[in-house]
């Protein structure tokens, strides 16, 4: 499984490695992944104990790094494993905040806009598609993104199993490209972003449907915490490939398939605010640390599109262009509710 789903084409060209997080014979350490073989970095920088703390000075170390790839003697002498024979979690360790960017991607706005009857009361589906598509535009030149955060307890590898949850249904699936913060962000210019990047993952945004909205909090509107951030619903990684390695982030291609059926398939290009404006407006309103996350946004294609959500025994895959692949199997809920919901029920028993 780890064998095939490690494929990143530029692990294979002299040079260039990826980098993530790994476990093997009971030791979590970080690693860097070259040719489908996992090398341990403490070896080369030994006072880098995560890969967070690779970012400290993470161009040199890079550097260091690619000094040992291309000299195949010292190579051979770093502990190693073959990469399917250890476990994969999520890159950043520590797991850091997720910052993610809803409602980011031109068609899946037009896609949701009509599958959610979302604008004008009345409309026809080929109506709502022309006014979201306007909306878009006017968006992009005058708006802002829409962020909103993720917690690191809900992250989880990117061959781990996803638990579908006993509280909130319509789980559907949500693939993105994440952009790792590299160095303390704040107030940062669109022009300068870029500099604040260390590298790409990918994240499955998963999200339950039915608990986005609060019908009993009208105002309020929408419940991200509730909807997002429950146990595995952030499957992240394999790897965090380095900025360096990947030439044009606005060009790459995204596809997850569900049980072998291509359901996203689209295009970076298709960002509606691109990766610097996110960068700008998310350090605008927090600092972004070392290590924290940035989700760039869904493209079209998700279950509510489709009027499919994932099942148990589900198993999606999920690429980015030399990023890597994801492969995540949908588990059935414990048929047990937390002590608060069961709270909930015994007092709408006794009401009746």
């Amino acid at each position: 499984m780890i064998g095939e789903s490690s494929q990143v084409v530029m692990t294979r060209q002299s040079g260039r490695f990826a980098l993530g997080t790994f476990a093997a014979e009971g030791e979590t350490f970080p690693g860097f992944v070259h040719d489908d073989t996992v090398y341990g970095t403490r070896s080369v920088i030994p006072e880098a104990h995560s890969t967070v703390d690779l970012l400290a000075d993470w161009q040199t170390n890079l550097d260091r790094l690619e000094a040992v790839v291309f000299d195949s003697e010292r190579l051979a002498k770093l502990p190693h494993w073959p990469l399917d024979q250890v476990r994969v979690l999520p890159p950043m360790d520590p797991v850091g905040t997720s910052f993610a960017a809803g409602v980011n991607y031109r068609e899946h706005i037009v896609q949701m806009s009509v599958a959610h009857k979302l604008g004008r009361p009345g409309a026809t589906d080929e109506e709502l598609r022309v006014e979201a598509a306007a909306e878009n535009d006017e968006r992009s030149r005058q708006g802002d993104p829409y962020i909103w955060t993720g917690i690191p307890s809900a992250v989880c590898g990117a061959y781990d199993d996803l638990l579908l949850p006993d509280v909130g249904d319509q789980i559907d699936w949500e693939l993105e490209l994440g952009v790792v913060i590299g160095s303390l962000a704040h107030r940062v210019k669109p022009e300068d972003a870029f500099e604040y990047v260390a590298g790409y993952t990918i994240v499955n945004d998963i999200t339950s449907r039915s608990l986005v909205p609060r019908t009993d909090i009208a105002k309020i509107g929408t419940d991200w915490f509730r909807a997002k951030n429950q146990p595995t619903f952030f499957p992240t990684g394999p790897f965090l490939i380095p900025a360096r390695f990947v030439s044009d982030p606005s060009s790459l291609r995204i596809q997850l398939r569900l049980n072998g059926d291509l359901m996203q398939d689209a295009t970076t290009e298709d960002l509606l605010f691109d990766i610097p404006s996110l960068i700008a407006y998310a350090s605008s309103i927090a600092i972004l640390r070392p290590g924290d996350l940035l989700l760039t946004g869904s493209p079209a294609g998700n279950g509510s599109h489709w009027g499919r959500f994932l099942r148990p025994g589900d198993v999606m895959e999920g690429t980015i262009t030399g990023l890597g692949t994801q492969r995540t199997v949908v588990r059935a809920p414990s048929g047990q509710l937390p002590p608060w919901q069961l709270s909930r029920e015994g007092l709408q028993a006794d009401s009746r």
